[in-house]
């Protein structure tokens, strides 16, 4: 069974959860990406983690509102250690040309040309392709190529743009997004200004395209949840993800969550960080191989395991 077939079935059986035995080491890079902005280019900070091998597919990784890169070190490394390519770029919260990563007034155009990063992603002189090529001489990696599979992956504001430059490129660019294997969504936060999150799920809602979401309770760190509920509100499949039962909204940022976000919105627990790794990495390779880990999912013996603790609860439409 694909992974889209379980995504509307979800018809499954116990098992294991199989882990790599050893995971691979991690390379990581500082450079920056190159992003139009109105009538000018922003050149904004980005990390790239290179796996050892050959990368199973490029995982875009978006922090959210007033965070950086830095925040999403610790998620960052685990999925390169499981065999993604992860580009991490710092977007701007506060931009007076109105090119931020939450909507404070109109982002849309500048959330497309995000989109225009991974739409024109197979031009090796374009912005993602040049910042790519200076990573990979970097780090060591000068042969290597941009992987063809896209993941993306986004938390709090960082999971309204994704949907929304997962939606533009649906609509401008189908070559791109034909290479887009699924998105997993970080406690996601909806804008208080337009319909960026709701306005992009619609659609997306129609093509089968994986969408998953790991979420802590509703609480003023996550606008009380408004990123999750209109997530089940505009998705009508079986199972959309986990609730962590004691979850922090920076659960996703684990062991790298500055000190001031911790004290804000709770430091994030162990069992918590480790639940949203382990299922979020698994998916994502599930997205990729259009396969089922059972485990991962509700009837598996991990996942079943999660919930019997207390630790999750499912997300249902």
């Amino acid at each position: 069974m694909g992974i889209r077939s379980l995504l509307a079935a979800l018809i499954l059986t116990p098992a294991l959860l199989h882990t790599p035995a050893h995971a691979q080491s991690v390379t990581r890079v500082e450079n920056t990406v190159e992003i139009g902005c109105a009538f000018t280019t922003l050149r904004q900070g980005s990390d790239w983690y290179f796996p050892s091998g050959t990368p199973k597919a490029l995982l875009w990784l978006q922090h959210g509102f007033a965070g950086t890169n830095d925040g999403m070190a610790d998620t960052a490394q685990r999925f390169a250690a499981q065999g993604f390519l992860v580009f991490a770029p710092t977007l701007p919260s506060a931009h007076i040309y109105g090119c931020t990563l939450q909507n404070l007034g109109n982002n849309t155009d500048f959330l497309r040309n995000v989109a225009a990063l991974f739409g024109n992603s197979a031009d090796p002189g374009a912005g993602l392709g040049r910042s790519f090529a200076d990573a990979r001489t970097k780090a060591g990696r000068a042969g290597l190529a941009l992987p063809s599979a896209l993941v993306f992956a986004g938390h709090s504001a960082g999971g309204e743009a994704v949907p929304y430059v997962t939606e533009q490129l649906h609509a401008g660019y189908p070559a791109a997004f034909s290479r887009v294997r699924g998105l997993v969504l970080f406690d996601p936060v909806k804008s208080v200004i337009g319909d960026n999150l709701g306005g992009s799920l619609g659609p997306l809602a129609t093509t089968g395209l994986p969408i998953l979401a790991i979420s802590s309770p509703p609480y003023l760190c996550n606008s009380n949840a408004s990123g999750t509920v209109e997530l089940v509100d505009r998705l009508a499949r079986p199972f959309l993800g986990v609730r962590l039962t004691t979850g922090s909204h920076i659960d996703v940022e684990g062991a790298s969550a500055p000190a001031v976000e911790r004290l804000a919105c709770g430091t994030p627990q162990a069992k918590n960080v480790s639940a949203l790794q382990t299922l979020a990495t698994g998916w994502a390779s599930d997205f990729v191989t259009g396969s089922v880990t059972p485990g991962l999912y509700p009837g598996g013996a991990y996942y079943e395991g999660l919930r019997s603790a207390g630790t999750v609860q499912p997300l249902i439409s």
